[in-house]
């Protein structure tokens, strides 16, 4: 694989510079989208690197690094030495793009804020995250993914009737803030694009973690009533996200409008069951739900989960196989539409990760990539930036400098 990599210049934003400050997920994994799209991406690291490079407690490569790290090249610097600093502010203001994480106040103690930047280069696009947003008493608290769920509202909702709390199985605000924050900025580049300004971008973890919740919170003000933890259903249709058990697992069935309620019936050779006073609106399936789950159970009970699905699916109605990994990464589905591609970790193995979460048909499909040794770009990208030799050699001996900074060619 080669040591830079080399985007396609099909794609939408190739020529495009990004200059990453990020630790953990919610920046890498933006500027990984951004890679993804064919932006150019520099990971700005500190001497001992990105924070998810840690974070591995596998005796391995870290997992999360691998995750969203690919095409990417890094530099390391101490931003606590003027070179450091210096070179991460010329670095800054060589970019379309410039996306952070750093706790509050940092970029700016740095003079790597977005008012210092965008004064010297006003066509810059400077985009932020933090935990809990920029204006109100939690904004220099330090935050991560959990704290989203918990005081968002998500986790009191997430869970069985009369149990605790739960979190969701991954971290799922981090995640959604990668979509939502490249968007912001291909949004962003596209204004550049027409007026020539930049923009200074903020967006915060609970902010992502609120939005994500949108129907919930429109039942919420509805209502007036706090939501319940419900399980695997949904709390206002039936069924709807129900789980039945099948003969080798579980599936999840929703046929909650009554058409498709009607459908389901007929497909589980039940048809009185659309006419049952028990289940005959969607309010009555409410209110007997254990019922009609013992109902479904009884008729798909003894069919395998994929079998169920097809007759199900059949009769037009929305099913889904419960799946675990091992038997995601074999569906058809997720193996043909190349769900997954190959990411060599840094190390010299090559490990499946998901692949952009979109495909743009006329630019060729991403070829095989790889995550950024800590530093391993360091001189190129100095060179780059028009470092001489004399002065590359002086910021590596001072420390401003780090990673692999292999002993610049002689200039003959």
């Amino acid at each position: 694989m080669p040591a830079t990599p080399q985007p396609s210049a099909r794609l939408p934003l190739a020529g495009i510079r990004v200059v990453e400050f990020g630790q953990f997920i919610a920046v890498p994994g933006t500027s990984m989208l951004l890679a993804d799209m064919g932006a150019e991406v520099i990971k700005v690291e500190s001497l001992a690197g990105d924070a998810a490079r840690q974070s591995s407690t596998m005796g391995v490569q870290s997992p999360m690094y691998v995750a969203y790290n690919r095409r990417k090249r890094s530099i390391a610097l101490d931003l606590r030495s003027a070179g450091g600093r210096a070179v991460a502010r010329e670095l800054a203001l060589s970019a379309d793009v410039v996306v952070q994480n750093a706790r509050a106040g940092v970029m700016e103690r740095l003079g790597l804020g977005p008012d210092v930047l965008r004064q010297a280069k006003p066509a810059l696009i400077y985009a932020s995250v933090t935990g809990f947003g920029t204006r109100g008493p939690s904004r220099e608290r330090p935050g991560l993914d959990i704290a989203a769920q918990a005081e968002s509202g998500m986790m009191s909702l997430t869970g069985e009737p009369g149990g605790a709390p739960l979190k969701v199985g991954f971290a799922v605000v981090d995640a959604a803030t990668t979509l939502a924050l490249s968007g912001a900025i291909t949004a962003a580049l596209f204004h550049r694009e027409r007026t020539g300004e930049g923009q200074t971008i903020d967006t915060s973890l609970l902010e992502v973690a609120v939005h994500l919740q949108a129907q919930i919170w429109s039942e919420y003000h509805h209502s007036g009533k706090l939501p319940p933890r419900a399980g695997n259903s949904q709390p206002m249709a039936a069924p709807a996200a129900d789980l039945v058990q099948v003969a080798d697992g579980h599936i999840v069935i929703s046929a909650y409008l009554q058409e498709h309620w009607r459908r389901l019936c007929q497909a589980i050779g039940r048809p009185d069951l659309a006419d049952d006073a028990r289940f005959v609106d969607n309010v009555s399936r409410l209110a007997n739900r254990p019922a009609l789950i013992a109902e479904l159970h009884a008729s798909l009970g003894g069919m395998a989960g994929e079998a169920a699905r097809e007759l199900l699916e059949s009769h037009g109605v929305v099913v889904g196989v419960v799946r675990n990994y091992d038997q995601v990464v074999a569906a058809d589905d997720v193996r043909l539409g190349g769900l997954f591609q190959p990411v060599d970790n840094g190390l010299g193995k090559a490990v499946p990760v998901p692949s952009a979460p979109c495909r743009w048909r006329d630019a060729p499909e991403p070829t095989a990539s790889a995550v950024p040794r800590l530093g391993q770009h360091s001189v190129q990208v100095l060179r780059e930036l028009g470092y001489d030799e004399a002065r590359i050699r002086a910021l590596c001996a001072e420390g401003a400098v780090g990673g692999e900074t292999e002993p610049p060619a002689r200039v003959a």
